[in-house]
C-alpha cells in the first residue's frame, strides 16, 4: 500500500482591492501620506463588495495602515482579522501630495509618476522595492489573502507580480472599490498571472 501523503496546502491566491472613493481621489489629487477618509459615495462603494468577499474563505487579510484602506476593509466586512502591513501604502507622491497631474505638467511638461517619481517622495525603483519585498512575504502564505491598498502601488505590485518592470504599471486601469484577482497558473504553478482585473460592483 502506497503511504499516505500529507495534504498539499492549497494555492496562493490575492484578492487585490483598492479603497473606496475619496474627496482627493474624485478630483484627480495626488493622495499619499495625507490620512483622507472615504465619502458618503465611498463608503457605499466598500460595501458593495461585502457579497464578493463573504463568499471567499480568507486565510489572512492585510492592510495599508492609511484610513481610506481601512475603512474600506471594515465596511467590506474583513477588518476583524486584518493586519496592517505598511508596505501596502501608496506610492510617496513626497512634494507632489495633493496635486493634479496637468497641474504638475505645467512645470515639468511629460511628467509621469512611473517615469519621473516625486521629489521628496518616492521613484519607480524604491516603489518597485517595495513591491518585490512585499512579494516575498506573501509567497511563503497559502490559500486566499485580501489586499487593501491605492490605485498607483496597487499597479505597480500587479506589474512585479507578473515579472513586469513597474513602470508598465501606468498601462493598468484600476477604478475605487475594485477588486481584482492575482494568482498562479493552475498548469504551471511557476508561472504567476493576473486572474482578474478591475472588477466592480457598479456603484
Amino acid at each position: 500500500m502506497p503511504p499516505v501523503l500529507g495534504s498539499l496546502p492549497d494555492p496562493l491566491t490575492l484578492y487585490l482591492v483598492r479603497h473606496g472613493e475619496t474627496e482627493w481621489s474624485l478630483s484627480g489629487r495626488h493622495t499619499a501620506r495625507t490620512d483622507i477618509a472615504l465619502t458618503a459615495h465611498g463608503e457605499d462603494q466598500a460595501r458593495t463588495l461585502v457579497p464578493a468577499l463573504a463568499a471567499i474563505r480568507f486565510a489572512h487579510v492585510l492592510t495599508s495602515p492609511l484610513q481610506r484602506a481601512r475603512q474600506t476593509c471594515d465596511l467590506a466586512g474583513l477588518s476583524a482579522s486584518a493586519e496592517i502591513v505598511p508596505d501596502l501604502a501608496e506610492w510617496d507622491y513626497g512634494e507632489y501630495e495633493g496635486r493634479q497631474s496637468a497641474d504638475i505638467r505645467l512645470t515639468r511638461p511629460g511628467w509621469t509618476v512611473y517615469g519621473d517619481g516625486c521629489p521628496g517622495g518616492e521613484d519607480a525603483s524604491q516603489v518597485s522595492d517595495r513591491a518585490d519585498r512585499l512579494i516575498v512575504k506573501l509567497q511563503v502564505l497559502s490559500g486566499n489573502v485580501a489586499l487593501f491598498s491605492h490605485r498607483q502601488f496597487a499597479c505597480s505590485f500587479a506589474a512585479r507580480w507578473i515579472g513586469w518592470p513597474i513602470t508598465l504599471g501606468q498601462h493598468f486601469m484600476l477604478g475605487t472599490a475594485s477588486l481584482s484577482v492575482l494568482a498562479c497558473n493552475p498548469d504551471h504553478p511557476d508561472i504567476r498571472v493576473i486572474g482578474h482585473w478591475n472588477t466592480r460592483a457598479g456603484v
